[in-house]
């Protein structure tokens, strides 16, 4: 028997999250896969990226926040990990809550080294949920954080939930 697999590398997942204002952050941003597959190829999705050598899976979330969002993260909250599609691949995807304590605004962010043109989205939590529902998020990473958010939101907002001073 031969078996083939494709190695992907390691990647992250941040789903930024405001407890004080009940807000999430996601970008939108085209993906080629999506082409046809899809009622549009610019997909709503929570930021991602490869983890670089050398770099550890927090040290890739709070960057690719700045990158794909400017944002400045305070801290990050282990949600969990998962291998995306083990039966051929390697990528090993680790997700994140990411804590905002500071008002943000939407925006248009993006490495222009990565050809990157992504648009950033503050989003009531309840509007995200209901996004979910009728399935126009539909990247595996996005709905996965999505409903581990709702799954401990009595927690999160317990221990992020206060003003910071």
């Amino acid at each position: 028997m031969i078996r083939e697999i494709f190695e992907r590398g390691q990647a992250v997942v941040v789903l930024p999250y405001n407890a004080l204002t009940d807000e999430v952050v996601l970008v939108e941003q085209f993906r080629v896969g999506a082409v046809g597959q899809s009622q549009s190829p610019w997909l709503l999705e929570a930021i991602a990226g490869m983890i670089d050598p050398g770099q550890s899976a927090e040290e890739t979330a709070i960057r690719e926040a700045e990158e794909e969002a400017g944002l400045q993260l305070t801290e990050l909250w282990p949600m969990l990990s998962y291998f995306s599609s083990p039966g051929g691949s390697t990528e090993k995807i680790s997700l994140f809550l990411g804590r905002l304590t500071m008002p943000v605004k939407s925006g248009l962010f993006g490495l222009d080294s990565e050809h990157e043109d992504i648009k950033m989205h503050v989003i009531a939590r309840t509007t995200a949920m209901q996004l979910l529902a009728s399935q126009q998020i539909d990247n595996a990473a996005t709905v996965i954080a999505l409903q581990w958010l709702a799954l401990n939101l009595p927690q999160v907002q317990q221990q992020w939930g206060q003003d910071v001073a």
